[in-house]
């Protein structure tokens, strides 16, 4: 077996490199249409910001120069912050601040957008994330249409949708621009910002004096594109008309015709403009983030191969054991685990002892991540729960608001089965936000994971519970199919995946549990935890996925000069 890799000596010899200086007088410029920063912030709806501000804050200890840039929504799908509170929360929060410029003044930015110009003012995060900046257009200077513009990530609204994305990649360049950053690598993360692209083609066509389509070839030697999503609701797409009344006033601006941007994002026989397909297009390097990710994006976009950089977790942000995993690894995780209890009893009224085997199954609520089907046999979960001589308790809970709450099929399947069936045994704890995320993957015992295979892209709440030594009882989806958890967890293969699951419950799972409770000192249950965290520190941490980065996507397009032309 490979030694591990010490990353604080790796990135302590890279930082005396002339890589390293390289970059440090053009960073990276990170854009990402999400980031989980501050929790009562409505700037993300799930793992993808999540996963973006682990992502920085890893960059930010690192000491790797790295600039992130996204936008200030009021209100997110799943947020109970109400809208006319963020502005509240960013002028009184420590952590927010006003970006000026040389003259003390409001720094503005202006993007056209349809038959106007649009301005925005932007917010710079010091959440322990290094330099990040949200972009807000909810300012006196625009009219009230384009002050909606920040209103709701992943709003519904098509064309509001579209000036978004306008505002991310256009705005979020513009923005760097303006405060003097001349990045070396622009670093799509998911394709809601790739109309950056198009403002760094027109960068080229000034400087290297060229045409469009020769300015794309410069500019893609710059672009990377990490694809996070193959389920079809992920991959965004507007009609090819929209993309061309909105972005009209645009190709003015940089003398083009609309059509010669609109064809570099048009699925191949639609009149359909896709983020995804201009990403592939202009993007020199792509990445999906898992390998069983790339092999399955293969199968959807054969022409467009990717390679594959794992995701990690920011292990400084999710580790709640800390130092106790080497001396008394149980008792911090039964501290961390009364916690949760006590959280579930006052949002609840359950009250569940410790030493009770407690399953978790905490996601977004959507079909494919399959939340009931560890409980399909309901009957059977009970008979296995209520036993007297060892029980068994499992906690549920995905991000919810009251508006959002009964259109989502999942949500209500999933409330009904426990009410009626379940009650004694089985909680939903509505809400799931970043503190909540935090107190389950360290309170539970084992973290259940029960994606369609193929559909998750890589997954990464099991990786934040195998640190804290919650055992993955799961399905070889994501990166659990490149992990080798024999001796930590358990693995389930299609079909009949719930079945499968109590029948490893029954036999092998709560009997070593309840080992471990009855005969603390000659259990294997503390093996599998110590073994759990030292594969997440080792093999799935953010020190890992930044330094592939780095030398697989980052210093590759630093070396690239030109790409082969676009006409």
């Amino acid at each position: 077996m490979d030694q591990p890799i010490d990353y604080n000596s790796w990135f302590l010899r890279f930082g005396k490199s002339l890589l390293y200086e390289k970059f440090s007088k053009q960073p990276v410029a990170y854009f990402c249409a999400e980031y989980a920063e501050i929790s009562d912030l409505p700037t993300y709806a799930g793992g993808l910001g999540v996963l973006a501000s682990d992502y920085i804050k890893e960059a930010h200890a690192r000491q790797f120069p790295l600039m992130a840039v996204g936008l200030f929504y009021l209100e997110a799908q799943n947020s109970l912050t109400p809208p006319d509170r963020s502005h509240e929360l960013a002028s009184n929060s420590k952590n927010l601040s006003l970006v000026l410029d040389e003259k003390k003044e409001r720094l503005l930015v202006s993007v056209p957008i349809h038959d106007r110009i649009v301005y925005a003012q932007a917010w710079q995060v010091t959440h322990g994330a290094g330099a990040l900046y949200l972009l807000d257009t909810n300012i006196s200077e625009n009219q009230p249409h384009d002050r909606d513009i920040v209103n709701q990530l992943y709003t519904d609204d098509r064309e509001m949708r579209l000036k978004q994305e306008m505002l991310l990649g256009i705005g979020g360049f513009r923005l760097l621009e303006k405060l003097g950053l001349h990045c070396s690598v622009y670093h799509l993360n998911e394709g809601h910002s790739a109309f950056l692209a198009l403002e760094l083609v027109a960068h080229e066509m000034k400087h290297q004096h060229v045409d469009f389509f020769t300015a794309c070839g410069y500019a893609s030697s710059h672009l990377v594109f990490t694809n996070h999503t193959l389920v079809a609701a992920g991959q965004e797409q507007f009609t090819t008309d929209l993309v061309s009344a909105m972005m009209g006033k645009y190709a003015e601006e940089l003398a083009i015709p609309i059509a010669d941007i609109v064809a570099l994002g048009t699925i191949e026989g639609s009149n359909l403009f896709s983020m995804t397909t201009l990403s592939f297009k202009l993007a020199n390097k792509t990445n999906a983030v898992s390998k069983l990710h790339a092999t399955k994006a293969l199968e959807i976009w054969p022409k467009n191969p990717m390679t594959s950089v794992t995701n990690g977790v920011y292990l400084a942000r999710w580790d709640k054991v800390g130092k106790a995993a080497e001396k008394d690894f149980w008792s911090k995780h039964q501290q961390n685990k009364t916690a949760l209890l006590e959280y579930i009893q006052s949002q609840t009224g359950q009250s569940w002892e410790p030493n009770v085997l407690l399953l978790g199954w905490a996601r977004r609520l959507v079909p494919y991540k399959r939340p009931m089907e560890i409980i399909s046999d309901v009957e059977k979960f009970l008979a296995l729960a209520l036993r007297q001589d060892r029980p068994l308790h499992i906690v549920f809970s995905g991000p919810t608001n009251n508006e959002n709450e009964n259109n989502n099929a999942v949500l209500v399947e999933l409330k009904k089965i426990l009410k009626d069936k379940l009650s004694d045994v089985a909680v939903f704890l509505p809400n799931y936000n970043l503190e909540l995320a935090q107190l389950l993957t360290a309170g539970c015992d084992v973290w259940v994971n029960t994606p369609v295979v193929g559909s998750e892209a890589c997954g990464t709440s099991g990786m934040k519970a195998a640190l804290n030594g919650a055992l993955p009882l799961s399905t070889r989806d994501g990166w659990v199919a490149e992990a080798d958890l024999n001796g930590i967890g358990w693995v389930v293969d299609e079909p009949s995946v719930g079945p499968k699951m109590l029948e490893l419950l029954e036999q092998e799972i709560i009997p070593e549990y309840y080992e471990q409770i009855n005969n603390p000192q000659k259990s294997s249950w503390i093996t599998r935890m110590q073994k759990s965290r030292q594969l997440i520190s080792e093999q799935f941490s953010t020190s890992r996925a930044l330094k592939e980065y780095i030398e697989i996507m980052y210093i590759q397009a630093l070396n690239q000069k030109h790409v082969h032309k676009y006409a």
